[in-house]
């Protein structure tokens, strides 16, 4: 061999070599996240008898987290961290809109109107040239939610905290208002619950019930009638905590489409899977 085929020899084997070691580490770093990946899969599903179709979601979600710096994947903690800061981040949000001055009263998906059980009467008191005190009543309905609304995060925020979650991968990749829908169905009766006291004082300030009385009274005079006596209380309640879920719903969809609406890491990091290809 002489010297030129032997340094040409030289050269392409060191460079197959270095090749080779490059490959090694690629797959090393593969089998790495795949180890990863199985045993956040694992535990998952362990948790949460979780379906098949949810476990390829999670594997879909924890492999695409990965970079090529390796960054580490998501675990279903951060992700169950995520979707509480995320309502957390609308909740705040909500209320702060709710408790303006009109949030509920000319907001068509807020709106308090008034009770249906008593629409008779509405439109009794209505024909008796009483519309301008009907009016009043249901802006002092709009009126008592909106102050309510003032004083609703540390509530909902505390049914958040304590809200249990087991597969935070399942609601992560469910609809763009899973994280709520979640909220309202596991909190929703301790929720309206805690939030009372509130909306009772609400409704003081407002005088809904000194504008209530009057007009129950000239109606349940006429004869014949059904007397009406609802649970204004009850009512307002209910309507104020639907209002705010619905406003709830709204930002937790803008986190999700929206990267300017992930206003911390921990957000960017978990919402942010859900783009990455």
């Amino acid at each position: 061999m002489n010297i030129k085929s032997f340094l040409i020899t030289a050269i392409v084997t060191t460079s197959l070599t270095s090749h080779a070691q490059i490959l090694n580490d690629v797959w090393g770093a593969t089998k790495d996240v795949a180890k990863d990946a199985a045993t956040t899969v694992t535990k998952t599903a362990v948790k949460s008898n979780t379906t098949i179709s949810t476990v390829v979601d999670v594997v879909t979600v924890v492999v695409g987290s990965h970079t090529a710096t390796g960054t580490p994947a998501l675990t279903n903690d951060e992700v169950i961290k995520g979707l509480k800061e995320a309502l957390t981040v609308g909740t705040n949000n909500s209320s702060g809109n709710a408790s303006k001055v009109d949030g509920y009263l000319k907001n068509p998906q807020l709106f308090i109107p008034w009770p249906a059980e008593a629409q008779a009467m509405k439109d009794k008191l209505i024909k008796l040239g009483m519309q301008k005190k009907v009016t009043e009543f249901e802006t002092s309905l709009n009126r008592a939610a909106e102050e309510a609304a003032k004083k609703a995060s540390p509530v909902f925020i505390d049914a958040i905290t304590g809200m249990g979650i087991g597969d935070g991968f399942a609601i992560l990749k469910g609809s763009d208002t899973a994280a709520t829908h979640y909220l309202r169905e596991k909190t929703f009766t301790p929720l309206k619950a805690q939030f009372m006291p509130v909306v009772k004082d609400a409704i003081a300030k407002t005088k809904v019930a000194s504008l209530w009385t009057p007009l129950a009274s000239t109606y349940n005079k006429i004869p014949g009638v059904t007397k009406q006596n609802p649970d204004l209380n009850d009512y307002i309640c209910t309507k104020a905590v639907n209002g705010l879920m619905t406003l709830i719903k709204d930002e937790e969809t803008k986190i999700r489409k929206n990267p300017m609406a992930q206003v911390s890491d921990l957000l960017k990091k978990v919402f942010g899977s859900l783009t990455k290809k």
